[in-house]
């Protein structure tokens, strides 16, 4: 009998995912690390899998790149067979199984949040580990933030929030996140879906420092001023 040994550091990295009334609100830093080294501040965790659903990923970068665009092809190659997109909740189970069965000989080391809209206008949020463990979710988090996220979202979370208010409560967690973290995070990439699509907002910053010797066009502008 094999036996495998799975070792995944949770990374510091930090997915944020809220579903409102009929949209859902995701966001992602842009840190991209090796170990104790941030590598570069402008990284992309999020990947759109169609025109209403999108995937936010963190873990180590190889496999994050390769699973996202891995489901990314593979959906549309389903939709090019077959004529039509898989829903949200189709796509995710499709997703999980992938992460099942690769967990026994290359696992991915990857964690996830899938969010789209359903063909009745349902918003779905799905939180996925590299464990291929899943569950859907009206609010969920990944990486050490979650920690200070999660009980900021219990506390604040209500259903039928309108837009505004989602993003505001997405302020607060990231404000919570940069007052307690120890690690700076330049900035948040922030996505809405809706039956309308994926709109793109504009960036919320971090509130730590910059290094000097870190490239301007790297860093959000309201954080330039401290670098």
């Amino acid at each position: 009998t094999l036996l495998y040994t799975i070792k995944f550091e949770v990374k510091m990295e930090c997915l944020i995912g809220i579903c409102g009334k009929d949209f859902v609100v995701v966001a992602s830093d842009n840190l991209a690390a090796h170990s104790i080294i941030a590598i570069k501040h402008d990284s992309q965790k999020q990947f759109e899998l169609s025109d209403k659903m999108m995937m936010a990923v963190s873990g180590d970068v190889g496999d994050m790149t390769y699973y996202a665009e891995y489901i990314q092809k593979n959906l549309k190659l389903y939709e090019m067979i077959h004529g039509y997109k898989l829903t949200p909740n189709a796509a995710a189970n499709f997703s999980r199984k992938v992460l099942a069965q690769a967990l026994r000989s290359h696992p991915y080391m990857v964690n996830l949040l899938l969010a789209g809209v359903e063909e009745d206008g349902t918003p779905s949020l799905y939180f996925m580990d590299y464990l291929a463990s899943m569950v859907k979710e009206k609010f969920a988090a990944h990486g050490y933030g979650s920690f200070f996220i999660l009980s900021t979202l219990d506390k604040y979370y209500r259903e039928n929030m309108t837009k505004e208010e989602t993003v505001e409560l997405l302020k607060i967690c990231i404000k919570e996140v940069q007052s307690r973290f120890i690690v700076n995070l330049n900035a948040f990439s922030v996505k809405v879906i809706d039956k309308d699509g994926i709109t793109t907002l504009d960036n919320i910053p971090g509130s730590g420092t910059v290094h000097k010797d870190v490239p301007k066009e790297a860093i959000h502008p309201e954080l330039i001023s401290r670098a």
